[in-house]
Formats: structure tokens, C-alpha cells, sequence
């Protein structure tokens, strides 16, 4: 029923890109994905597609003092986790927050897929 091979779940890979992302630490959090991976907005534009672009992307958030991820609500199912997660940032009008709706696609323990849905910015 098992594999010889103890692989990690989705809920667990997503918790590690979580806590990666809050640390800060790039190489972590791009270990989470798939060398391919698409980060798609939920209308389908792409984001970042490949390592490069996302480290590209991820660089200038993780260069914002106050950059937090505090989730509120995971839902998973299968090889989909969910999350709702309130992101402290430095926007550059001020400190602020945004509601995140994060939607990852997980296979073979890599996120291949990655969708977000960002709510509206309020300023502190």
C-alpha cells in the first residue's frame, strides 16, 4: 500500500515553501517547485514560468523588511493544496497587507502549478 520511499505530501511541501518563503531563503523555497513550475493570477496570466523567472520575481519580495505570509486557512485535496493567507508587505506607498487565495498543484513532490488570486491592499 506504501512505497519503499517515504515521499513528503502536498500539505507538507506547501508548509515547507510557506515557512521558506517567511525565512527568506530563496533556495528553499524555490527547492519546492518543479524546475518548470508555472505561477499563474486565477484569470491565467502568467506570473513566472521556471526557476529563473520565479527567483527573479521572489527576489523583490524577499528584498521588503516586512514581508510575512500568516495563513489562515488551508484546504487540501489530493494533489491540490489551498491556502488563504494574509501578506504583510512594503508597498511602495507604504506597509501594508493583501488577502491571498493560493492554489498549488502538486506532483511528485514539486509544485507544478502554482495560482493566486491577490485581494485589495490596505495600508497601515
Amino acid at each position: 500500500m506504501t512505497d519503499s520511499k517515504k515521499q513528503i505530501t502536498a500539505e507538507q511541501l506547501i508548509q515547507q515553501q510557506l515557512d521558506a518563503y517567511n525565512s527568506k531563503d530563496i533556495s528553499a523555497w524555490l527547492a519546492c517547485y518543479h524546475p518548470d513550475a508555472v505561477q499563474l493570477d486565477f484569470h491565467g496570466a502568467v506570473l513566472a514560468h521556471g526557476h529563473d523567472e520565479m527567483q527573479q520575481r521572489i527576489s523583490q519580495r524577499f528584498a521588503e523588511a516586512d514581508l510575512h505570509a500568516q495563513l489562515l486557512k488551508r484546504i487540501v485535496m489530493g494533489e491540490w493544496v489551498i491556502d488563504h493567507e494574509l501578506i504583510q508587505r512594503n508597498f511602495p506607498e507604504g506597509r501594508g497587507q493583501v488577502e491571498l487565495l493560493c492554489s498549488y498543484q502538486v506532483k511528485q513532490g514539486l509544485i507544478v502549478k502554482a495560482l493566486f488570486q491577490f485581494g485589495e491592499k490596505v495600508l497601515f
